[in-house]
């Protein structure tokens, strides 16, 4: 097929936006104009692969939501998402309504409700990569000849990184005279393809089965304990939890359900398995071994983010820096110091990345619950204190008396390779964020883990940790939205959305 630089586009007749006073229609209409353009998408697509000559180049484009504010509003002081702050016109990009329809359900409602203003739907000027118009696990390359693909990008919109930075969520953006036009959202909807097709790559789990409550670990002891506690919990038929999803897909219902589907087990992991303990309205629990090192730490909660989930929490293990520790002791960060250097470009090492009280008043309380320790006791079991994060894991192998030096002028009482990222990286997209870490070993006291030793330590102390992160998921979920997103972490100029 020739290739074809023409700008005149072949596209969907166009079609004037609708103003909405109630977010449930708003929000249908929203989903009627996505589906409209990535099913013209796709059909063009397939009939130009069977040998349809074209002449123009196709193109749809994403639906928007937008705002006009003509005030200055008064709003309730203890808001931290939900409003405008200023007079204006705002707008974002929204894929796929059916994955956020109750998200989007719930913003729009609080705008309506705090600002008593119509909601503006209409498809905007953004063109949908032909990539993200098809069903996540169907590409559009599968099956197609070199040539194919080569004139593909001449007559399709392909992904543009010029729409997928961070520029807004790193609070590069504020309301002036330069941008006429302010984000509702974080994330364009391109950004939130990109992360949703990622995180179908690395997790080999659908975006749709994710949870609002999300652990991070970088063990597979706590993915076996993990899956041992749902399968069990669901054949109980005795829980809240209606299924249990594994890498492939693979689905376990409560037993009081419907029958799960045949599917095979993947031959192998992917990079960072993740297992969802879904609910009906996706305020489960979501567990990913995300492996060892700040890298993946980064990599994946730039995908998770995009979900807009509850809280995150990272369950691991660290290195004890106190004589005092005990191996099976607990560390609840309160502080970070960030040796990872992964987020320096995005957000600078001096920028302090705060404890967020209702995170932490969780976690020890979930400690107390299980441990059965109260007051004075817990502090025999648990200290609170900072997490140093590292990006080489064989420090030790350094001449030591530098990193030592700034153990003991930072007051750290532990060493990982992930926490202070996924804490920064919560911190950076408006996700409240918690560590509770286990000590595995202490390597300035002669205590390194070696096989034995480590052997017995995760048969002891898996399970415990893994049912307080569980217990701290589930106080937390017990909490209004509005009291767990914290004001601690909106900019100056902040978008409404959460």
């Amino acid at each position: 097929m020739p290739r074809n630089h023409s700008q005149d586009f072949e596209r969907l007749q166009h079609i004037e936006p609708e103003f909405f006073d109630n977010a449930e229609a708003a929000v249908n209409y929203v989903q009627a104009l996505y589906e409209q353009a990535t099913t013209f998408l796709v059909t063009r697509f397939k009939s130009i692969i069977q040998g349809e000559k074209s002449t123009r180049r196709v193109r749809a484009t994403y639906p928007y939501v937008a705002i006009d504010l003509d005030n200055f509003p008064l709003v309730d002081s203890r808001l931290s998402y939900g409003f405008l702050g200023q007079p204006g016109r705002y707008q974002t990009t929204i894929t796929r309504p059916d994955l956020y329809r109750n998200y989007l359900g719930e913003q729009l409602g609080l705008l309506l409700s705090n600002h008593q203003v119509e909601i503006e739907v209409g498809f905007s000027e953004t063109p949908i990569p032909i990539h993200f118009a098809f069903p996540i696990g169907m590409q559009a390359e599968n099956g197609l000849s070199m040539e194919v693909n080569g004139w593909l990008r001449d007559i399709f919109d392909v992904p543009d990184l010029t729409l997928l930075d961070d520029e807004t969520a790193n609070a590069a953006r504020y309301a002036d005279d330069q941008h006429i036009v302010q984000p509702l959202g974080l994330f364009t909807a391109q950004r939130v393809d990109y992360s949703l097709q990622r995180l179908a790559h690395y997790t080999a789990t659908l975006p749709d089965h994710f949870q609002n409550y999300v652990i991070f670990t970088n063990y597979q002891f706590y993915v076996d304990a993990f899956v041992e506690y749902s399968k069990t919990l669901l054949a109980s038929g005795n829980t809240d939890y209606e299924a249990f999803i594994e890498p492939g897909n693979i689905v376990t219902y409560r037993s009081d359900g419907e029958p799960a589907p045949i599917h095979l087990p993947l031959s192998r992991l992917p990079q960072m398995p993740a297992y969802h303990l879904k609910c009906a309205d996706n305020s489960g629990i979501t567990l990913i071994n995300i492996g060892v090192g700040p890298s993946n730490a980064k990599t994946i909660t730039d995908h998770v983010a995009v979900l807009r989930p509850q809280a995150w929490l990272m369950l691991g293990h660290c290195a004890g820096l106190r004589g005092s520790q005990q191996l099976g002791d607990y560390v609840l960060a309160h502080a970070y110091v960030r040796e990872d250097h992964v987020l320096d470009a995005d957000l600078p090492i001096w920028v302090p990345i705060p404890a967020l009280a209702e995170v932490q008043v969780a976690l020890e309380q979930a400690v107390t619950d299980v441990t059965s320790l109260a007051g004075y006791e817990v502090k025999t079991v648990m200290r609170t204190g900072t997490v140093v994060t590292i990006d080489n894991r064989n420090w030790e192998l350094r001449e030591q008396s530098e990193l030592v030096k700034k153990f003991a002028l930072s007051r750290a009482i532990a060493l990982d390779m992930e926490s202070a990222t996924i804490a920064a990286n919560g911190y950076r997209f408006r996700v409240p964020y918690g560590t509770l870490l286990c000590v595995s070993d202490k390597p300035l006291h002669g205590e390194l883990k070696l096989p034995g030793m480590a052997s017995a330590f995760y048969a002891r102390q898996v399970a415990q940790h893994l049912e307080i992160g569980l217990k701290a998921m589930e106080k937390l979920r017990a909490l209004p939205a509005s009291q767990l997103h914290s004001r601690k972490l909106r900019s100056f100029s902040e978008v409404a959305f959460q």
